[in-house]
């Protein structure tokens, strides 16, 4: 008698069709036709029109006037009812809101989630204009400030897997000196570094810390410096204050 392998033996075809085509489409920027997506997973059109149809009714994709499919932000804002993920934005809104207040500046948190960088919790500073990231917005590994503190925090194993998904795993594709600058960002426990997007920001950055001492997050302040406010906090205030913030989410999050 045959021995039904673990992976087969509870076997739903029709939800592994619907998750192909999410997983398809996630990593779509511009959308697919239903014959694309046919084509992508294999399938004929007729095997994924009533998948597509239902997954469109339940708002997981929506179908564009140009009659291609996208993948919509139902998965995110689900994702934010975990309770860990719940309780993190939780905890550290209070401390942004502190920061932002004192620093007069805009801050936000972001969390690794298979290699890709999203952020969770954006607060802007209290003044008219700000420099700020959308909430929801996946951000670079290797030119941000968030992204040097998750590599320079990471073991070797973990670094080296986080640069292989972007196609950096290899010495000749690593950006010149970035090893170097992640041994200074873990040496010094933060990162400050110009913005590689926007002209005449400079990104703080810090790491939030879990129960077992790892980076399960990261604290940055896209910071401008104030030409008409002369008494605004300075960028070393700033820095200082933003460590401060790092150390309570990291407390909050441990429980102590």
């Amino acid at each position: 008698m045959a021995i039904e392998d673990d992976s087969e033996r509870y076997r739903a075809p029709a939800l592994d069709k619907g998750l192909d085509i999410i997983e398809l489409l996630a990593g779509t920027a511009d959308g697919l036709s239903q014959a694309e997506i046919a084509k992508a997973l294999d399938r004929t059109p007729n095997e994924i029109y009533r998948m597509l149809d239902r997954l469109v009714r339940r708002d997981y994709v929506r179908r564009t006037p140009e009659d291609r499919y996208e993948i919509t932000l139902k998965l995110f804002e689900l994702a934010h009812q975990r309770p860990p993920m719940h309780r993190m934005i939780s905890q550290a809104t209070p401390v942004l809101r502190n920061f932002a207040l004192h620093a007069e500046q805009a801050v936000h948190l972001v969390v690794q989630d298979r290699n890709l960088l999203v952020v969770i919790a954006q607060v802007d500073g209290p003044g008219y204009w700000n420099v700020s990231i959308r909430v929801g917005s996946r951000i670079s590994l290797v030119n941000t400030g968030s992204g040097h503190v998750f590599l320079a925090f990471s073991t070797p194993e973990e670094r080296r897997l986080m640069l292989e998904e972007q196609d950096l795993g290899t010495p000749e594709k690593m950006p010149k000196g970035l090893e170097a600058r992640l041994e200074g960002v873990r040496e010094q426990g933060y990162e400050m570094m110009p913005s590689a997007q926007v002209s005449g920001v400079s990104n703080l950055s810090v790491p939030i810390f879990g129960p077992l001492g790892t980076v399960i997050a990261v604290l940055t302040c896209p910071y401008t410096q104030r030409l008409d406010k002369l008494d605004a906090p300075n960028m070393p205030t700033v820095l200082k204050l933003l460590q401060q913030a790092g150390h309570e989410i990291s407390r909050r999050s441990n429980g102590s």
